[in-house]
């Protein structure tokens, strides 16, 4: 399956509902987002039955800020709604491959438990300091 393009505009509609995406965000002007592109679109090939995009965060400074996206290329899977892997830097075709079979071997259920856990954890600490909690150096 060849890759698809990810905009604003279509982004819902592409990746929500979806049981497993694989997101390139990258730019016309990055060397190693070129070099990284076809390592990409090898794997879209060989894995048909995901859903491979990219986001041109040139075009698409919302997609890129919505998802803190600070260096370029990066690479995130989506699992159920769920970004369950971001990481800059582009990767060769085994390390690919690699994320890729530790994405599929997720438990879901586990991961949606654990997100709930620290959803409800975090408003724990918010209520009990009257607000949001801040990060490290905010």
């Amino acid at each position: 399956m060849a890759t698809v393009e990810l905009t604003k505009d279509n982004f819902d509609e592409i990746v929500s509902g979806k049981d497993f995406v694989l997101i390139d965000f990258w730019a016309e002007w990055c060397g190693p987002c070129k070099q990284f592109g076809p390592i990409f679109e090898r794997a879209s090939e060989k894995h048909d039955d995901l859903i491979f995009a990219k986001v041109d965060t040139e075009n698409q400074p919302e997609l890129a800020q919505a998802f803190q996206i600070q260096s370029i290329p990066t690479v995130m899977i989506v699992r159920d709604n769920i970004a369950v892997f971001a990481q800059p830097g582009a990767l060769p075709a085994d390390a690919l491959e690699d994320v890729i079979g530790q994405a599929r071997g997720l438990d879901m259920d586990e991961v949606r438990a654990s997100v709930t856990a620290a959803q409800q954890e975090e408003q724990g600490e918010q209520a009990q300091t009257g607000g949001p909690v801040a990060g490290p150096g905010q």
